[in-house]
């Protein structure tokens, strides 16, 4: 089980640039993935045993406070915040490869969804940053892995050695797998776990408009935009996260 009022959290955006380089593993946490934790354990493992989590939701930002805890976070931080601060990042410093020449084209990395989808992203990710060079791995389209395809994986991201890694699986799958796999990848970059930002990106999700976002309801637009599909994660999920916080907080 995991609970909210023990964990470290980045607190503001201002500490994504206290994230040291390397190979360092970010998270995000939200309502949902805070309720799933609660009885995945190995979710729960995932989620906490990064270098870096971050409150991707304004109810996990609020609920810190109400429960006095550990980390006090300012504000929310997206996986768009964090996909857009890494990409800015590596697209404007000066990277140089392991026998420490400049390299002129920083390698990013995206693991996870459609090809069609990643194709769309290095499309895309030419135009706006013209300095980075593109590799994509399409994942099966699965629930589990077998232990091959999670090797194949392993060995594409280890040839490639971006200087900087995404995996977009999903929630709980993408956090799960880069937990389990962690040892074998040998990445000296920032790896982060991002989900729907893949296809918010390629433009196939559009994301909540700009009102939406400041007044952190882009849960709302996502379940109005796709009720049959969101229903159960914002109503009855919601209904959750309020339960579980409450007995967080009046708990031993």
């Amino acid at each position: 089980m995991l609970t909210l009022k023990n964990i470290k959290l980045v607190e503001s955006k201002e500490e994504l640039n206290k994230i040291p380089p390397g190979k360092v593993l970010i998270n995000t946490i939200n309502a949902h993935s805070y309720n799933v934790a609660q009885k995945d354990v190995f979710f729960a493992k995932a989620l906490i045993g990064g270098d870096f989590l971050i409150p991707d939701g304004i109810s996990i930002v609020k609920s810190c406070k109400w429960l006095h805890a550990k980390s006090m976070p300012t504000e929310r931080l997206t996986g768009w915040d964090l996909f857009e601060f890494e990409m800015n990042r590596i697209n404007t410093s000066k990277q140089y490869d392991s026998f420490g020449e400049l390299a002129l084209n920083p390698i990013v990395m995206f693991v996870g969804s459609s090809q069609s989808v990643l194709d769309k992203i290095v499309e895309k990710v030419g135009d706006i940053y013209p300095n980075l060079k593109i590799v994509t791995y399409s994942p099966p389209f699965k629930q589990e892995l077998s232990e091959q395809e999670s090797l194949n994986i392993i060995n594409a991201i280890n040839k490639t050695n971006p200087d900087l890694l995404w995996v977009g699986m999903t929630a709980p799958k993408q956090e799960k797998w880069v937990y389990k796999y962690w040892p074998e990848l040998s990445v000296h970059c920032h790896v982060g776990t991002i989900g729907a930002v893949f296809d918010f990106f390629a433009g196939t999700k559009r994301r909540a408009p700009e009102w939406w976002q400041e007044h952190s309801l882009e849960w709302l637009y996502r379940l109005l935009k796709e009720p049959k599909r969101m229903w159960k994660r914002y109503i009855l999920g919601n209904l959750l996260f309020i339960y579980y916080i409450t007995r967080e907080k009046f708990s031993n």
